[in-house]
């Protein structure tokens, strides 16, 4: 596994392909493999002549996994990216980020706009404002002894991807306790860069993706259709969705 340094920490990375480039940004409990290689996205964008970086964050996949939680802020979590652009010589890319990763997305575009091209969310809609609800039944259902110890239908469902994915459980807790804070409408609406949304018509955690991409200069959102916040990632009608945005904004330019 390749590896670069934030903060002192291993990230794990990969860097496949040539063209203009695109960071992959992905989800809490998740990892590049199961956010990105996995769904199709890196045979997808590659194949289609984009450079595609990913890297597993701080606390998840092959990346190290520090257990205090001031090491999770979303800002540190944006540093990371820019790490990673400086570690492979880029002075710039497009980010792609899905849940957590579109939030941590929103801080690198906010504290490095300079070196944003343009942005994709996935699976975050106004939640990114106004948050995704109560949390803390996820960080105690990732430290409980066992899933049959939870109760909370969110809890349980990142409890059994965590364990699915054997993920560094307290890590992950240190990591959701915050990492999701949440950026203001005002630091919203400054984004200048064209932006896709997508999020699924049957996600009940992103909230509305019509309603953040309202707060945005230049966005546009894409619903994808009948998928939850699980399935919507690997959807067919998003990967051509997201061919077509980065398209029209290379006709653009």
């Amino acid at each position: 596994m390749t590896m670069f340094q934030s903060e002192g920490l291993n990230l794990a990375y990969m860097d496949e392909g040539n063209g203009r480039p695109i960071v992959l940004v992905h989800g809490f409990a998740s990892s590049m493999r199961v956010n990105w290689i996995d769904p199709g996205w890196v045979s997808t964008l590659t194949g289609a002549g984009f450079r595609i970086l990913a890297f597993d964050h701080r606390g998840h996949g092959a990346s190290d996994k520090p257990h205090d939680a001031d090491l999770y802020a979303p800002q540190r979590m944006a540093a990371d990216v820019m790490a990673l652009l400086d570690h492979v010589g880029l002075p710039s890319a497009t980010l792609f980020g899905y849940s957590m990763g579109a939030r941590v997305s929103t801080y690198a575009v906010l504290g490095y706009p300079e070196r944003v091209d343009r942005i994709i969310f996935g699976g975050l809609g106004i939640g990114l404002v106004e948050g995704v609800g109560d949390w803390d039944p996820i960080a105690a259902a990732l430290l409980a002894p066992s899933l049959d110890d939870v109760t909370d239908p969110k809890g349980r469902m990142f409890r059994a991807f965590a364990d699915r994915t054997r993920s560094d459980r307290v890590a992950l807790a240190a990591c959701i306790r915050t990492s999701r804070q949440e950026p203001t409408e005002a630091e919203v609406r400054s984004i200048r860069q064209p932006v896709l949304i997508g999020v699924g018509t049957r996600d009940d955690i992103a909230g509305s993706g019509a309603e953040l991409a309202a707060l945005l200069p230049h966005a546009r959102y894409f619903p994808i259709e009948d998928r939850d916040h699980m399935l919507a990632v690997g959807d067919r009608s998003f990967k051509a969705e997201v061919l077509r945005f980065l398209a029209e904004d290379a006709a653009a330019a």
